[in-house]
């Protein structure tokens, strides 16, 4: 199970060095195998779609035609209401918290009727990819469709994997609730690239989001240029600060909803000024992981991880700017006293009562997240992702005469004389 261990040892111990510096990393032969699936849609298109999807998800698909919507109203009717009560509140909740983040304009007037602003226009099309291999997630549509609704897109194709599609009528039923209805039984990296270079049947988009696997995530690298991408997502992470006044049951609890994941890599971290509290955490996890269905799975999660006892909270703040996580709880007795320290995390939780997973499915910020470190420059999926924007200049002769000798003299000096004269012919009689 997971140690206990002083903060030098994670300084200095080769076996826990990746917990401080993360990076992605790409398998050399996924990267080819990635590379002749997507150009081979790219040449081929639909075949090689179908041709794909037969040999790695053993479906035969006829043709690549939009699910009927009376499919998707049927796989809708079978989800229960409370389910469907709960993911109305939490698409309301999504949609409140991103409106915040619209914006169409910033102006700026200046003297002689100088104009400038900037002008914010959607992206007129977004592929969202919605994962089907060992869970499915209606979760991931909403949050990553809904930002991309209030900033006004007009187009967003679906792509999902055809067997989880028709074994969880969940991921149906967030669409229709959505109103997504361009909808894909495709997945893994040949549906990045019919997204991304478009087929006979499949338009192409101009942004891809949503995670997947590793095939998925080294296919949105590649195509990345050709369209624009959300981020390439590493495996989930949290860190845990916690001070003598954090309850252990909870500490746990939430560093083992990071562990389910399940893809063997995901990191959950306590950084604790109490050692017992760490010694609590630890017995609570062996506690609470036995009940799980997912318990050994986790278990080798957390055999890669570490409790970590800091000498005080600054140590541990130093250790949160260095991982740059995901997710940073701040389970201590005044987390708004760290909170100004914080600098590279994706989303802040604070309080005992404030549970990661809250975020994942309910409050409204976005669960599309900076992984691997990323969290150093990144920031969570937004509205402002979903968006572009021009400049806009107007002025006047009045103000072009005034400023035409410094403009020539700047353009002149990185030997542009045309640059020069198209200021300067303005200001002629």
């Amino acid at each position: 199970m997971i140690p206990i261990i002083d903060y030098t040892d994670l300084e200095n111990n080769e076996e826990y060095k990746t917990i401080l510096s993360r990076e992605l990393a790409f398998d050399p032969e996924i990267e080819r195998s990635v590379r002749n699936i997507i150009e081979t849609v790219r040449t081929q298109g639909d075949k090689a779609v179908l041709d794909f999807t037969r040999r790695f998800d053993n479906v035969d698909i006829k043709s690549l035609s939009p699910v009927n919507n009376d499919v998707l109203h049927d796989l809708h009717s079978q989800v229960d209401t409370a389910f469907l009560g709960a993911l109305r509140e939490a698409i309301e909740n999504v949609r409140e918290f991103h409106l915040l983040q619209y914006r169409d304009t910033l102006n700026m007037n200046k003297a002689d009727g100088v104009k400038l602003s900037m002008r914010f226009t959607p992206i007129a099309s977004v592929g969202l990819y919605v994962p089907g291999g060992a869970a499915a997630y209606p979760s991931s549509i909403v949050m990553n469709a809904v930002p991309a609704q209030v900033a006004g897109v007009e187009r967003i194709a679906v792509v999902t994997p055809p067997g989880r599609f028709r074994e969880n009528p969940h991921i149906a039923a967030a669409l229709v609730e959505l109103g997504l209805t361009e909808t894909y039984t495709i997945g893994g990296a040949q549906a990045v690239a019919a997204l991304a270079y478009g087929t006979e049947n499949i338009r192409r988009v101009d942004k891809i989001v949503g995670p997947g696997n590793m095939f998925v995530a080294e296919a949105k690298r590649q195509v990345y240029g050709r369209v624009d991408i959300d981020m390439v997502a590493g495996p989930s992470e949290i860190v845990v600060v916690a001070d003598e006044t954090a309850n252990p049951a909870f500490a746990a609890a939430d560093l083992l909803s990071q562990a389910e994941h399940g893809s063997g890599m995901e990191m959950a971290v306590l950084l604790t000024t109490s050692k017992e509290v760490a010694e609590k955490t630890m017995e609570e996890l062996y506690r609470q992981v036995e009940d799980l269905s997912r318990s050994e799975d986790i278990k080798k999660v957390l055999d890669k991880n570490a409790l970590v006892i800091v000498k005080d909270l600054d140590e541990a703040v130093g250790a949160v700017n260095r991982i740059a996580p995901e997710h940073l709880e701040l389970m201590v007795e005044k987390p708004e006293n760290l909170l100004s320290k914080i600098k590279n995390a994706g989303a802040i939780f604070l309080g005992a009562y404030s549970p990661e997973a809250i975020s994942d499915y309910y409050a409204g910020p976005n669960h599309v997240l900076p992984t691997s470190g990323t969290a150093r420059y990144a920031s969570p999926l937004g509205v402002y992702d979903f968006q572009k924007c021009s400049s806009v200049v107007e002025y006047t002769r009045e103000a072009v005469v005034k400023c035409a000798k410094q403009v020539d003299i700047l353009a002149r000096s990185e030997g542009f004389e045309a640059h020069a004269r198209a200021v300067t012919i303005r200001c002629r009689d």
